[in-house]
């Protein structure tokens, strides 16, 4: 596979905001998991009604995440993603632009645990190959700053060439699948960074 394209690095705060919506978050995720989905679709996928999604939907198109693409029969018209990833960068200095992206970081913690616990919710009904292949995984390393800025970087050049939105040789049985990643130093009760 050639190069990849690059996330969406974001940076203004009224769009970090928006992210922070958990519909429009969860929309997004959505979108960019399982491609083009018309308002209808991506309700029943989140949980909410055709037309509630179908303005946050136009919502996002405004700051250029998703758009319109072609139907294919001529009726309803999907949307899909526009970008293959976001990313804030680093925590800002500025109080509300700091706010904005906690406030983003929120919407997107909140449905990976949902995502997590609908996982846990339906192991009883998943195909074996599924639950043996599935892994909720955690590690406690002892590393310094750049080890840890080479390991999140060599693990997205792993991840990042099965990413939906961007992949073109996936089989046909192929499905989503949700990966989480976060890679911080571990903070104890005391609320110091442990040495």
């Amino acid at each position: 596979m050639g190069e990849l394209p690059p996330r969406k690095r974001i940076e203004d705060v009224e769009l970090l905001r928006a992210l922070s919506h958990p519909l429009r978050s969860a929309l997004l995720n959505h979108l960019t998991a399982v491609g083009p989905r018309t308002a209808s679709e991506c309700a029943e996928a989140v949980g909410s009604t055709a037309s509630n999604c179908s303005w946050h939907l136009r919502q996002l198109a405004q700051y250029g995440l998703v758009e319109r693409s072609d139907a294919e029969d001529g009726r309803e018209r999907p949307w899909r993603a526009r970008q293959v990833g976001l990313e804030m960068g680093e925590l800002a200095d500025d109080p509300a632009h700091r706010a904005a992206q906690l406030g983003m970081v929120g919407a997107t913690l909140s449905h990976e645990q949902e995502l997590t616990q609908r996982y846990l919710d339906s192991l009883d009904g998943l195909d074996p190959a599924w639950r043996g292949a599935s892994g909720l995984i955690s590690y406690a390393l002892r590393v310094i700053p750049e080890e840890l800025t080479r390991l999140t970087h060599a693990i997205d050049a792993l991840v990042r060439p099965y990413v939906g939105a961007i992949r073109t040789d996936a089989p046909a049985d192929a499905r989503p699948v949700h990966v989480g990643l976060r890679l911080f130093p571990r903070i104890e009760h005391s609320g110091k960074a442990e040495e």
